[in-house]
């Protein structure tokens, strides 16, 4: 190692830096044990693999001018360094495998799409030109710059990578979500004599993550119990009083649907609805419950029906009303 004058390096995001020789340690190249260490083999593998660019954490800065000086040694070309900010998990604390909160395979079990872990990864730190931040991978091919790198620390915002899978699970097309919910379906939904198509067309749009669908549907083969509670609602003004009064009136106008489906189902319930001259949420509200037992489902009572069948439908209104005329 030198001991006078000085090293001087590029890195992308930070300029020229210069390091005095005199405050470098000697650097171990071979151990005791005859194998090289990390610095040593480090060097001569980038080489030997034609690496052109070295983009790592910046916590590797002070390491840059001993590389830099072994490749020198060696008569070689110094790379292209490019040194990142880390990522944080939240003001103070880094993003860490010892949490259990870094492995790609871990958000993909949790229900993540993968093109969608890829976008978000690909924000931490780095910032596209416009104002879109939702990219297939051939899209952010296209669209990244090493310009847009930030040395600013990134901090790992849950709640909006959950917002990019969202959007991603939006922009893809009816086979392509049902293929890939298909699976999460299937392990609380076993039936198959529902109207797979429209379940699928009332998940796409509520579905954050794979993993959310498997309770979203747990009703359709098997009716939970549920208070009657759920018939009150605020904003649709609805209590279980009203609940039953509403069910009461859209059971004969079911039961007179002949081709099921939810375009026909749709007619007749906003036949009934007009006629009355009552709000939709007195009618619907009360018809969600009555089918699912839930306050959250994937569609409204229409769609609910539609993806039951009229079978299950009418006998799920019937015991609705026996449950809240006792």
């Amino acid at each position: 190692m030198p001991l006078e004058g000085s090293t001087t390096f590029h890195d992308v995001l930070y300029g020229d830096i210069t390091v005095e020789n005199t405050i470098l340690d000697d650097q171990v190249l071979i151990k005791a044990d005859g194998m090289p260490t990390y610095n040593f083999a480090n060097v001569i593998d980038d080489h030997l693999m034609g690496i052109t660019h070295v983009v790592r954490g910046n916590e590797y800065l002070s390491s840059a001018p001993k590389y830099n000086l072994l490749y020198e040694a060696f008569g070689w070309e110094v790379p292209q360094y490019i040194h990142v900010e880390h990522i944080m998990r939240d003001a103070q604390h880094k993003l860490s495998k010892r949490d259990g909160d870094a492995y790609f395979g871990d958000f993909v079990d949790k229900g993540f799409y993968v093109p969608a872990i890829i976008n978000y990864i690909a924000l931490l730190g780095w910032a596209p030109k416009g104002e879109n931040e939702i990219f297939s991978l051939s899209e952010l091919v296209e669209e990244f710059d090493i310009s847009g790198l930030s040395k600013s620390p990134a901090v790992f915002d849950i709640v909006k990578m959950k917002a990019i899978n969202a959007e991603h699970l939006r922009r893809l097309s009816h086979d392509e979500f049902k293929a890939l919910a298909l699976p999460y379906i299937r392990q609380t939904c076993k039936r198959e004599d529902i109207d797979i198509d429209v379940l699928i067309n009332t998940l796409q749009p509520r579905t954050e993550l794979f993993t959310d669908i498997p309770e979203k549907v747990d009703f359709i083969d098997e009716m939970p119990e549920y208070s009657e509670e759920l018939y009150f609602n605020k904003k649709m003004k609805t209590n279980p009083e009203t609940g039953l009064s509403a069910l009461k009136m859209l059971l004969p106008v079911l039961e007179g649907v002949s081709d099921w489906n939810e375009e026909n189902i749709h007619a007749a319930a906003f036949a009934e609805i007009e006629k009355q001259g009552v709000k939709n949420g007195f009618m619907l509200w009360p018809l969600r419950v009555a089918l699912s037992g839930k306050a959250l489902t994937p569609g409204g009572g229409i769609e609910l029906a539609a993806v039951l069948g009229k079978a299950v439908t009418i006998d799920r209104i019937k015991a609705a009303i026996a449950k809240l005329e006792k």
